[in-house]
């Protein structure tokens, strides 16, 4: 939810300039109802809608374009009556007169010239071809025909990327209605609109025209969510906030062309129309395999790319309470198969593929399916067995995108000179972090179905930070971006916006919806909560969601009412406000008992007055071999000269046990023991200088070298959000403190996190300031990357704007 601007001015005062941080949520987060109760657990009354789709859907290979017709069953599970029903057209993004179109803004990124000018206005290669791709080419849904369950048509109004379909009869809560869409759309390709689907063309194929990967996600009219906290969500589909759907069962027929190979979410229903019996075998020999086994071979896939058939097969799926439903299809394909014995109750095996053509190659046969596997067992263990049949991983021109059993991942081995291929350590760990990433997905949010055009952080936020969790279970040395240290650029900069902000508005998609919300949940886990209580609460919010909607208060109320650790403060700061976290150790007290005991106290005056430097009008009159008056009339002394101002006089023990006397019994023992131990009294100064208040991680080293530490938790900031001190008792003397030396917190700065200050170590840059050196540096770097340049390096060759 935003945060109210009632709720921001609850929190300023008009006396002072006190700041409560830890002032709970109340007044920002939305009032428990039947439907969604105060423990962030669903209601006695917590309904959803349901969806069933029966959909054939034939791709015409050469027009690029698929015509189908489905059959919606709604279910109304609400307490309304609804007299309309809103549907989803996300294709019609691409048409040049959407929302997302029209309110698109141009980036050319201009530099200056040597006499810092800004150069004229460019447009990349790989802009213009987007543009010539949506000009040339009529995109968006075709809507042929809607009808009732008795084949009358039905009114229908298209705004944007929604449909509003008016029912002949209102819809009461509890009953059903049935209906049905004729579309097609012709499909676009991917790389030239920078889709989330579409094909991908493979012009150098043997096969004369080439082959093309289809990747088919957003296909077909789906009706909109309709939910207790928004009714209908029918925000307009401008690009980043994805979607939230229903849940429902899936009855699927595709018709393709008799040489693809289709993967899609769900089960495979008919094997034997469209697998040989040696693919049929391979994939039953899946099942207890250590390894993925080939069901089409890298052999077979390209022997299919040769030659083109007019013949059409068709493959039917089924999938059983998903909230959408994708595919992918092509002759390309290399198809591996593992089953993952997992055990569970509901679903013992899970049979998980990677498809993938040859330029996938050994990287894709080695770690795609591996992945997939890995996944599933590391997610499982933080909140539920994986719930369905299958569990598939799919390379093609997206670069990662996720559906129910079925994820689109894109890296690929690179072709050599030699016609080998290889790989590069980049590309190995992308693939492996993207197909973690993907399938991590199919938890969040195609189980826990949280509202993506909403809250973006919450499916991509909560996926990230697990799937660095199982990142660094495959390999630590990967660096999976979820460690405090990677994100303190971002925390300090002024371009963001807090996290809570809805999707579409957010700025820095990446660090503020993935990076930052996973690095919160880093450090709620590690330093905040402890693993103990933060698994049992983060389990148990996976738990209560499993197959319906949370909202964040949902998340929020669950991990505090679990755990029963107060957390108003810290989502408040990380996710509602843009404050980072700089706490500064500014100054240290030493403090040392005051014995009152002056044949104690007195020596160590003389001892502390001895450490202090000497007298520089002093040493420079002892080496000119100046003589003081007391030196040159040794015959004139008296007691004072004889001994010092810290000897100790029978006045001064009378009145010390004079204040002995007076003491009460328990100030006795409690002074007594104070003395006889003679402890170190530290006391540290810090001020919050970052806004975000967070537990102060404080270690010290002791004079033999060993060190110590204690975690001072955030609720020290309750009274005074900018200033504290800490009282810090130790047996050994300290030299020196430290806050958050293993870099924890995401502090900004950690010059100050030092007392004494230390020297932070950097690096020296060699360049030259002069203007024509640098001008002669950027001649040779772009030479050196034209040599480096292949023909269809769309994003390096520009095309620029006269001046005029």
């Amino acid at each position: 939810m935003p945060f109210t601007a009632v709720a921001e001015s609850a929190i300023q005062q008009t006396k002072g300039s006190y700041q409560d941080k830890f002032r709970q949520l109340d007044e920002t987060l939305p009032t428990p109802n039947v439907y969604r109760s105060a423990a962030g657990e669903p209601g006695e009354n917590y309904w959803q809608q349901r969806a069933d789709y029966d959909i054939d859907v034939t791709l015409n290979e050469a027009a690029r374009r698929i015509d189908a017709s489905e059959t919606i069953t709604y279910h109304n599970n609400s307490p309304y009556t609804l007299r309309y029903i809103w549907i989803q057209l996300d294709q019609n993004i691409f048409r040049n007169d959407s929302m997302a179109e029209r309110s698109s803004t141009f980036s050319s990124r201009p530099e200056q010239n040597l006499n810092g000018i800004d150069k004229p206005a460019r447009i990349s290669l790989g802009q213009l071809r987007r543009q010539q791709f949506m000009a040339d080419n009529e995109l968006g849904f075709e809507i042929k025909k809607i009808s009732d369950s008795r084949g009358q048509g039905m009114d229908f109004v298209v705004v944007g990327t929604k449909l509003r379909l008016d029912l002949p009869q209102p819809l009461k809560p509890g009953q059903k209605t049935e209906f049905g869409i004729d579309f097609g759309f012709n499909i676009v390709e991917s790389d030239a609109v920078g889709a989330r689907s579409g094909y991908e063309h493979f012009p150098d194929d043997e096969r004369e025209g080439g082959n093309d990967i289809f990747l088919m996600a957003q296909w077909y009219p789906r009706v909109t969510a309709f939910t207790d906290y928004e009714a209908w969500t029918n925000k307009e589909f401008l690009g980043s906030g994805e979607f939230t759907m229903e849940f429902g069962d899936f009855e699927v027929e595709i018709t393709v062309p008799a040489d693809h190979i289709v993967s899609a979410s769900g089960v495979l229903q008919n094997p034997r129309d469209v697998l040989t019996a040696t693919q049929r075998q391979r994939l039953d020999n899946a099942k207890g395999a250590e390894r993925p086994v080939f069901v089409v071979t890298p052999e077979e896939a390209l022997e299919n790319e040769k030659e083109a058939t007019d013949e059409m097969k068709t493959w039917r799926f089924v999938a059983e309470n998903v909230r959408d439903f994708a595919w992918a299809s092509s002759r390309q394909f290399i198809w591996d198969a593992q089953v993952y014995e997992q055990g569970g109750k509901v679903m013992p095996e899970v049979l998980a593929m990677s498809f993938y053509p040859k330029e996938g190659g050994e990287l894709w046969e080695k770690y795609s399916t591996a992945s997939v596997i890995h996944t599933m067992e590391v997610y499982s263990r933080f909140s539920f067995d994986y719930p369905y049949p299958t569990a598939q991983s799919v390379n093609g021109p997206v670069g990662g995108m996720e559906y129910p059993m079925i994820t689109f991942n894109g890296p690929r081995t690179e072709l050599q000179d030699d016609g080998s291929r290889t790989y590069s350590l980049a590309e190995k760990r992308f693939l492996i972090g993207v197909v973690i990433h993907e399938i991590g997905h199919i938890y969040f949010p195609m189980i826990v179905n949280s509202d993506e055009r909403q809250w973006t952080w919450m499916d991509e936020g909560l996926n990230s930070y697990l799937d660095a969790v199982a990142g660094r279970e495959w390999d630590p040395d990967i660096p999976w971006g979820v460690e405090a240290r990677g994100i303190i650029d971002y925390m300090k900069s002024t371009n963001q916006v807090p996290i809570m902000t809805q999707s579409d508005s957010v700025l820095n998609l990446g660090p503020n919806a993935y990076t930052k919300p996973a690095v919160a949940l880093n450090i709620l886990r590690e330093v905040i909560m402890g693993r103990e209580l933060f698994d049992y609460a983060f389990k148990e919010y996976a738990r209560r969601w499993m197959f319906k909607r949370p909202t964040p208060a949902d998340f929020f109320r669950t991990m505090e009412e679990a755990s029963g650790v107060d957390l108003d403060w810290f989502w408040r700061g990380w996710f509602y406000s843009t404050d980072h976290v700089d706490i500064s150790l500014d100054r240290v007290y030493k403090l040392r008992m005051d014995t009152k005991d002056p044949d104690i106290d007195w020596e160590r005056r003389r001892q502390e007055e001895a450490n202090k430097p000497t007298s520089l009008f002093v040493e420079r009159n002892q080496a000119e071999g100046r003589k003081t008056w007391v030196e040159l009339n040794p015959d004139v002394t008296d007691f004072y000269d004889e001994n010092d101002e810290f000897t100790v006089t029978n006045k001064q023990r009378n009145a010390y046990q004079s204040f002995l006397e007076k003491l009460e019994p328990w100030e006795r023992r409690v002074f007594d023991r104070a003395v006889s131990e003679d402890k170190n009294y530290y006391v540290l100064d810090f001020s919050n200088l970052g806004g975000l208040v967070m537990p102060i991680l404080l270690e010290w080293t002791y004079a033999d070298g060993t060190k110590d530490s204690m975690h001072i938790p955030a609720e020290i900031w309750r009274r005074n959000a900018k200033n504290v001190s800490k009282l810090i008792v130790t047996d050994k003397e300290v030299t020196d403190f430290a806050v958050d030396p293993q870099w924890e917190t995401a502090d900004v700065d950690i010059v100050n996190n030092y007392y004494p200050r230390r020297i932070i170590p950097s690096r020296i840059e060699a360049f030259k300031s002069n203007r024509q050196a640098d001008h002669i540096r950027r001649d040779l770097m772009q030479e050196s990357k034209s040599k480096l340049k292949t023909a269809d390096d769309d994003d390096k060759d520009e095309i620029e704007n006269d001046d005029q």
